[in-house]
């Protein structure tokens, strides 16, 4: 296994809809159809899938209620939110350098752009 923290990290959010889930659960929790209507284009079971890969990196905490229906909602956990700056991060590197036409992050994160970083580059 990679022993780069970086790498490790691009492992774990690179999968495709990935980090797009982890930004719709920032507002707090979702049920799947929620987030099927949020994320246009992903099919039932990619999105079965990338949540029960998130629930196992301990991203995401999936809450069962006992009630008819069943009733399942998603929410990020601490590790999880600890995402959100790092994505929050792209999303200005994206408005400041790649342009702005659609700006698909939820109302809770939205803020300006920041001007490019120009020390510390990694």
């Amino acid at each position: 296994m990679d022993s780069c923290p970086v790498s490790r990290t691009a492992s774990v959010i690179s999968g495709k809809w990935t980090i797009l889930l982890v930004r719709d659960l920032s507002e707090g929790h979702c049920r799947f159809c929620e987030l099927e209507r949020s994320l246009a284009g992903i099919s039932p079971r990619t999105l079965s899938l990338r949540l029960r890969a998130l629930e196992e990196e301990g991203i995401v905490q999936r809450q069962t209620y006992p009630e008819v229906p069943p009733r399942v909602e998603y929410q990020l956990t601490k590790k999880g939110r600890d995402l959100l700056p790092i994505i929050e991060d792209m999303r200005h590197y994206g408005l400041a350098w790649l342009g702005d036409e659609d700006d698909c992050t939820p109302a809770a994160l939205d803020s300006p752009a920041p001007e490019p970083a120009t020390a510390g580059v990694i």
